[in-house]
């Protein structure tokens, strides 16, 4: 008798565990999580905060048009915290946990290196929003972001030309990691291609969170007094840059006289900066927000819209900039190969994905490789005008394919696929 009531009792409970499982797992099914991994503390916020919240926007926009899969995507945020080893924690998290069909994310290159092994290993898909070294091709990630001939190249290629105040003489300045160390080697072997020699290029690191560009400013002052015309290129990430504009305002080194390109600022980091000193000098990305379309005027309306709407701060002055609208382009493509492989699995829609194109704020029509995980992008070259924005002075007539594997490192013939 004490048999059968204990089995009555364990058949009542598991039925009540059951009848309270049951609305849980089909909640669950009902919706696809995607991951949000950007640091929203620390050194690199300033940067990818509003790649967070431009990713939000994307899914709160997915979502009003029916979702994918007719199911709704459920964001799932995760703060790094510029701590490039919490980066793969937090990734391993959103994987194995937290169950997220792709993650959106990253924006230093020692962050996306951190975590590849991670998705290598789960089987996981980053989308890596940020311009960066190339030198990689994995098969877990897609690079919406530019490789150095949709961006270093061809804005060395344009302080070179006669347009461009005719060069002669480059300061390679950067933070001390491995994009700008990769870029510097690349840039260095192209300026050598162009006959530059070793003694008129100048390379110089500083540490993340760096403050103090007194030295080194009053340093490109003298070599640029050596008699050639001298240029700097600027990889310098975070919130160092807002110290590196404010002392080059305060040195009274003008565009005119020594044009500095950067390659990580844009509209967002000049936000905390005032730019009047800084008109003139350039920034090559491959969109920005002063383009005139009509992609790019919807793209605007509705961040800032958004941004009201969620109480950003400072909300009346938001701006969108070239990782932003990575980011949207990489959540809409991946929406699309979900829905042509109709399934999230990670397999299926890496073979989805290749050949994707989607109608971007850039104003171009942008197609994902067939073969090697880039965007084919269109080249910006801008100058600083006094209210933050760009003036584009230069553009490439239509979107570029990438090149990950440089042509100006030995050793990368016939590395361009997968």
């Amino acid at each position: 008798m004490q048999t059968r009531r204990n089995f009555i009792k364990a058949l009542a409970l598991s039925a009540s565990i059951a009848a309270i499982g049951a609305p849980l797992g089909a909640h669950a099914a009902d919706t696809i999580k995607v991951g949000i991994l950007h640091s929203l503390s620390g050194t690199m916020a300033i940067s990818e905060t509003a790649l967070k919240n431009v990713a939000l926007m994307t899914i709160e926009e997915i979502n009003a048009s029916g979702g994918v899969m007719g199911k709704k995507l459920e964001p799932v945020v995760v703060d790094p915290a510029s701590n490039w080893p919490l980066f793969a924690e937090k990734a391993r998290q959103l994987i194995s946990q937290d169950k997220v069909a792709a993650v959106f994310g990253c924006w230093t290159s020692v962050s996306r290196k951190s975590v590849n092994p991670v998705f290598k290993e789960l089987n996981g898909l980053l989308f890596y929003p940020v311009q960066y070294e190339g030198e990689e091709l994995e098969k877990n990630v897609f690079y919406t972001g530019a490789a150095p001939n949709q961006q270093a190249i061809p804005a060395v290629e344009y302080l070179m030309s006669e347009e461009g105040g005719g060069a002669k003489r480059f300061v390679l300045l950067g933070t001390d990691y491995v994009y700008p160390r990769t870029t510097n080697k690349i840039l260095r072997a192209f300026l050598k291609s162009k006959g530059v020699a070793d003694a008129d290029i100048m390379e110089d690191y500083t540490p993340f969170g760096h403050s103090d560009y007194q030295t080194i400013i009053a340093n490109i002052k003298k070599f640029a007094s050596e008699g050639k015309k001298t240029a700097v290129v600027s990889t310098i990430n975070g919130d160092s840059n807002v110290p590196f504009y404010k002392e080059l305002g305060n040195a009274g080194l003008k565009a005119t006289d020594v044009p500095v390109v950067a390659f990580s600022v844009g509209e967002e980091e000049l936000r905390g900066v005032d730019t009047k000193p800084l008109v003139g000098h350039l920034a090559a990305w491959n969109y920005f927000m002063s383009l005139k379309n009509p992609q790019n005027d919807a793209f605007i309306k509705k961040y800032k819209d958004w941004a009201k709407k969620n109480g950003v701060p400072n909300a009346d002055t938001v701006v969108t900039n070239d990782p932003m609208e990575a980011t949207y382009v990489g959540i809409h493509m991946w929406k699309q190969a979900v829905e042509k492989a109709k399934s999230t699995d990670t397999d299926k829609v890496i073979a989805a994905l290749g050949g994707q194109t989607f109608k971007a704020p850039s104003g171009f029509t942008l197609t994902m490789d067939k073969t090697n995980h880039h965007l084919h992008k269109p080249v910006y070259i801008g100058e600083v005008r006094a209210d933050g924005q760009f003036d584009v002075v230069w553009k490439t007539k239509e979107p570029i394919r990438a090149q990950p594997w440089s042509p100006f490192i030995a050793g990368n013939e016939g590395k361009q696929g997968l």
